[in-house]
């Protein structure tokens, strides 16, 4: 089958342009699926802890409602691994393939908008998952036994307690990415043209369109939560 000269064959595969792209469709498919999964967590935990309060909003089932918690902060904690996995390449592709006309006036303009921050968002999950990581290792090293197994059942739920702020995000900004990727599939692997002075100027003057996110991280919460603690969205 004769190929296009703008898709050269690899030795033993299909034309390049093509792998590229069905890789890059896996990644995007994951990445929307890992924002799906942080929203119906949320949703789930919502309807658990709605169920777990009285009408004051004070838990009135507490094993239950912390019980929620660490399930809802497990299966988001999951989702940002696929994050973690995907998302700094998927990133990187979208801000190759993405015009300035993209930017300015079309359907994935408010997502390539909300994309100004998920930087720091997956540099600093990143760095979470690394510091507990270092802290399993030093478990690990340490205990033995059931002892072992309890130490780093706790210190997985802490991570995941405290990697909620990123979920929260990336269902967001997340989602953003993977709609402004899915849109931009036909173009990856296709030089584009830088944009203009001009352009990067009105794209400074639109500001971030962000959701929640802040410059530095907020600190580390208490392993539990108050019993006035707000709903996960």
């Amino acid at each position: 089958m004769p190929t296009s000269p703008d898709s050269p064959t690899t030795p033993d595969g299909p034309p390049q342009d093509a792998s590229d792209r069905a890789a890059w469709r896996v990644r995007v498919q994951a990445l929307t699926s890992a924002a799906d999964g942080i929203t119906q967590a949320s949703h789930q935990w919502d309807a658990v802890s709605d169920s777990c309060r009285n009408e004051d909003g004070w838990p009135v089932d507490e094993p239950g409602y912390a019980d929620g918690k660490v399930a809802r902060d497990a299966a988001a904690w999951e989702h940002v691994e696929t994050f973690l996995a995907h998302g700094p390449e998927v990133l990187a592709g979208v801000r190759a393939a993405a015009t300035a006309a993209d930017y300015l006036d079309s359907p994935i303009s408010n997502d390539l908008q909300q994309l100004r921050g998920i930087d720091s968002v997956l540099a600093r999950a990143s760095a979470h998952r690394h510091e507990w990581d270092q802290v399993s290792a030093l478990i690990t090293g340490c205990e033995s036994g059931d002892t072992r197994e309890t130490y780093l059942e706790r210190a997985r739920e802490i991570r995941n307690s405290e990697g909620w702020r990123y979920a929260d995000e990336l269902s967001y900004s997340g989602r953003a990415l993977a709609k402004a990727a899915d849109h931009l599939t036909d173009r990856i692997g296709i030089d584009q043209p830088a944009p203009t002075e001009r352009v990067q100027a009105a794209l400074a003057r639109s500001g971030p369109a962000q959701h929640g996110a802040s410059p530095a991280p907020p600190p580390a919460p208490a392993a539990s939560d108050s019993p006035a603690t707000r709903r996960s969205r």
